[in-house]
């Protein structure tokens, strides 16, 4: 089962207080680039977040979320002096906050910088002809060619209608296979 694994670097998802309160009243997302998920895009916009020993500059992505979230990788968690827990997307409760700074203002955020578990999306009828379920745990062969050639375990498998397939993992994992852009893997079961 080969899929296609993309390197997903740092970058924020924002609610549209959040981003009123960081680019001004009426503020909206500008789309850069689209992303290999239906209707997820790279914006214009970018936020510095600010941890207890240093900051970054970090992308925005769109659309507006529910509950903002600042995704990062432990070598960025280092940095910002944050210790940011390996968790799937969305899963916020329990997490730390940081600041967020834009151009019209800034402000704290309670919870929300985690490191992203490593998971695959999958759309119901691909994840059918896989044989995989939403939430189960898989490992994925890649950098054959790399001289790095690694075995990524603890792999959750995400399934939705809105998912177009694709695994993500962020910039260390990828550095440590020696990945160069997207590459595709072997899904193991």
């Amino acid at each position: 089962m080969k899929i296609m694994v993309e390197t997903s670097a740092h970058h924020v998802h924002v609610t549209k207080e959040t981003l009123e309160a960081l680019f001004g009243k009426g503020a909206t997302l500008t789309n850069k680039k689209d992303l290999s998920q239906p209707g997820q895009f790279a914006c214009v916009e970018k936020v510095t977040v600010v941890g207890p020993r240093g900051e970054m500059k970090m992308s925005i992505l769109g659309p507006e979320r529910s509950a903002d979230q600042v995704e990062i990788s432990l070598t960025d968690a280092r940095k910002l002096g944050i210790a940011a827990p390996v968790k799937e997307s969305g899963d916020i409760e329990g997490t730390p906050g940081c600041k967020l700074v834009g151009p019209a203002g800034e402000l704290e955020i309670e919870c929300g910088v985690i490191a992203a578990k490593r998971h695959i999306h999958l759309d119901p009828k691909t994840a059918e002809e896989f044989g995989l379920k939403d939430k189960q745990i898989v490992s994925v062969k890649v950098g054959e060619n790399t001289g790095r050639a690694t075995t990524f375990g603890d792999v959750v498998i995400r399934v939705s209608p809105s998912y177009a397939p694709a695994m993500h993992i962020d910039t260390d994992e990828s550095n440590a296979a020696g990945l160069g852009g997207t590459v595709d893997g072997e899904i193991i079961a």
